[in-house]
């Protein structure tokens, strides 16, 4: 018999609404995680749909059994998981904030086929601007808080991770860091916290022969940022990191690993910021978010903080939801 919960006895059920370059990518990513055996995307292009799940269907003999298929919102049910890729594309020269009118005009028509249908599994919102739509998505399921996340600034943390294993030529899964506040142009390095396997980054940086640390944090933090109008500028598009991180959230959720990871998430107060969704170190398993995990971060990278989350808390304003 079938239950609403994850890790029970139901069939792990994932649903990908929106198919363009980001949902196909981690539609793919997922295939070959293995982590479900049913997997449904949905796409206002439903040839486009069907074309995405036919293709990568045809790679399940190389990995693990999986039903993979196009389908409509009443295949949400019994899904532990639903993942929003859909929005309008960032283009040249436009930031993610950019993009928040009309995609907020795009979920106002996906969250309420969602509600309908008494979804009561996990909701991850990659779509940009995800910080906000993350907020947007909750005002507009009504879902407890904890089963509405974004994937907030899990993808800008690896690269800043990858950026600073090849700065100290060590491997990046040793690194220990965080990019925090929004995932755009106001994100956060959190200097304050960052460590090699325990090792402090400036005696650690000593150690690799670089001694500049401010102007490197600064160019590290700035390639960091800049990273996607870069890829953007060069292939119109960015897909397959995020449909790693994606992949890596959903790990932490269908395996309860109760990971720590930087997702997008509703603030309560925390550094003074509330009423708005921000991404923040927490712990993730089962049931979604779980807790925030506080940080040592500076003076300065909790000022910055605040103002990251007032240029979302002003933007949040002016829209109609």
């Amino acid at each position: 018999m079938e239950t609403n919960c994850l890790g029970c006895s139901k069939v792990r059920k994932v649903v990908i609404i929106g198919c363009g370059f980001v949902g196909a990518a981690c539609a793919f990513a997922i295939m070959q995680s293995g982590l479900f055996s049913e997997m449904v995307l949905i796409d206002n292009d439903s040839a486009k749909a069907e074309g995405e799940a036919l293709d990568i269907s045809h790679g399940v003999p190389f990995a693990k059994p999986m039903k993979i298929y196009s389908g409509g919102y009443d295949d949400i049910k019994n899904a532990s998981l639903i993942i929003i890729t859909a929005g309008a594309n960032q283009k040249v020269g436009e930031s993610r904030l950019d993009l928040v009118k009309k995609n907020t005009e795009i979920f106002k028509s996906i969250i309420p086929e969602i509600t309908k249908r008494n979804f009561d599994g996990i909701m991850l919102v990659v779509s940009n601007p995800v910080d906000i739509l993350t907020t947007v998505a909750l005002r507009l399921s009504n879902l407890p808080e904890n089963k509405v996340i974004g994937s907030g600034t899990v993808l800008d943390t690896a690269r800043l991770k990858y950026e600073l294993g090849n700065h100290l030529n060590v491997d990046s899964r040793s690194v220990h860091a965080f990019i925090i506040g929004e995932h755009g142009d106001s994100e956060i390095a959190a200097w304050s916290g960052v460590n090699i396997s325990g090792v402090p980054i400036n005696k650690f940086c000593e150690m690799r022969g670089h001694c500049d640390h401010t102007d490197n944090m600064k160019r590290i933090a700035e390639d960091v940022k800049n990273s996607a109008y870069e890829i953007i500028k060069k292939k119109k598009a960015t897909y397959y990191g995020v449909a790693m991180a994606v992949k890596r959230i959903c790990e932490a959720i269908i395996r309860d690993e109760k990971s720590i990871l930087s997702v997008s998430s509703m603030m309560h107060g925390e550094y003074g910021i509330k009423d708005i969704s921000l991404s923040m170190p927490a712990i993730v398993g089962k049931d979604g978010f779980e807790t925030r995990v506080p940080i040592q971060l500076s003076e300065d990278e909790i000022s910055n903080l605040q103002k990251s989350a007032k240029t979302l808390t002003d933007i949040l304003k002016n829209l109609e939801i």
